[in-house]
């Protein structure tokens, strides 16, 4: 998954910095725990460098260089947005960013105590996202079409995970899917989604959401691969609350989006098994936020 040929020390980004920025080489550099696509560094108290770490990584960054100055002056709760551009030099043979830092904890290492105030914020920024995309915004492959193209996806998943790794009944499981499947398309335009929403890719200050990260991943298409932050972020009991106020969702919508919230799930649990057994990518974090988005996602009255 990562590149090692190329190790990233505070030592190479300072030459970096020195080379392409020197007006913020005198900066302190403080390494970011986490990361997936990205290595990531603080650069002073506001702002973070982004080091390409995957082979996908450099094409990500740069669709948020194109499409995060367009998002984020409208919307709700911070996001990084890029301030300079580094470029592919014998330093460092690709692109690399530097952009805003949003403060906070990820969720998957705390947690949310304001529960209203969360559901209100999230829908509020899923709210003002959620509008039709331009005709030249980026789309996904294999993400943002209806649950049925993920079914294999899903199947594999439940298969990868170690017994005792699922929380309830796999039946019940299988059930929430086929009422996804089931249900019928979006028959609204693309929208812009955020295409990644998961504990580690949201920040909480004082007990309540307060950012959102990491908009590689952004794409149009079907609102509720998005909608299912709401059994991913929030906790029990906060889902009425969500989607009443972003009012929305229709009864199809909020199908499809409990089966991606449980395809989701499976996949944290997932990452998180392969970080207990110490395996390349695995998130030792993300597993215990996978199980308790689960436990949401079986509860009938995940309301």
């Amino acid at each position: 998954m990562t590149d090692s040929e190329i190790e990233i020390t505070a030592e190479l980004l300072h030459g970096l910095l020195k080379d392409q920025h020197p007006d913020l080489a005198g900066l302190a550099l403080r390494e970011v725990a986490g990361g997936w696509d990205n290595h990531m560094w603080r650069l002073g108290d506001e702002l973070v460098l982004r080091m390409p770490r995957t082979e996908r990584a450099p094409d990500l960054q740069r669709k948020e260089r194109r499409w995060l100055p367009f998002l984020a002056p409208r919307l709700p709760l911070p996001v990084p947005t890029p301030v300079r551009i580094g470029e592919p030099s014998a330093r460092f043979p690709r692109l690399w960013t530097i952009m805003t830092w949003v403060p906070g904890e990820p969720l998957d290492c705390t947690s949310i105590s304001r529960s209203d105030h969360a559901a209100d914020t999230l829908a509020g920024f899923l709210k003002t996202l959620h509008v039709e995309a331009p005709t030249d915004a980026p789309t996904s492959s294999d993400r943002g079409a209806h649950p049925r193209n993920c079914t294999d996806g899903f199947e594999k998943c439940v298969q990868a995970i170690a017994p005792g790794g699922i929380a309830g009944d796999v039946q019940a499981l299988w059930d929430v899917w086929d009422d996804a499947v089931a249900a019928p398309e979006w028959q609204g335009p693309p929208v812009w989604l955020h295409g990644d929403l998961h504990p580690a890719n949201v920040v909480v200050s004082d007990g309540t959401l307060s950012g959102v990260i990491d908009f590689g991943d952004m794409f149009t298409g079907d609102p509720a691969w998005d909608l299912a932050a709401a059994w991913l972020l929030l906790p029990a009991g906060a889902g009425a609350r969500f989607f009443e106020e972003y009012a929305d969702a229709d009864e199809a919508t909020i199908r499809r989006a409990r089966g991606l919230a449980a395809l989701k799930s499976l996949f944290l649990i997932l990452m998180g098994q392969n970080g207990e057994r110490g395996l390349p990518g695995g998130k030792p974090t993300w597993g215990p936020a996978g199980r308790a988005a689960l436990d949401r996602v079986l509860t009938p009255s995940w309301g």
